[in-house]
């Protein structure tokens, strides 16, 4: 089982191809994925790489944490498991009060 790597302040014209390539010098990359906003299809701007092996990811982080690309620079840890997120909108408290 591979290691899931978060990878933040990426530059927003970063291509999963680009990840992929940036992350293959230190290992086998099992896939890049850039993470989009829903609606505008636009990069918010960090990403998720997952490694082959536990050793590449921490290979990987430890040489691409803290580094440049395209002038940002990269935070770059293992990924930490999603938080549950809590269920629906938030409704409409009461029921209008009318004129009695």
């Amino acid at each position: 089982m591979g290691s899931k790597i978060y990878v933040g302040g990426l530059p927003y014209s970063t291509t999963e191809q680009q990840l992929s390539d940036l992350f293959a010098a230190h290992g086998s990359v099992a896939s890049a994925r850039i993470i989009t906003d829903k609606f505008t299809g636009q990069s918010r701007g960090f990403g998720f790489v997952e490694m082959s092996g536990d050793s590449e990811a921490q290979a990987a982080i430890a040489a691409l944490n803290g580094t440049q690309l395209g002038g940002r620079t990269l935070t770059v840890n293992e990924a930490r498991p999603q938080e549950p997120r809590a269920g629906g909108g938030g409704g409409r408290g009461g029921f209008g009060g009318g004129r009695h």
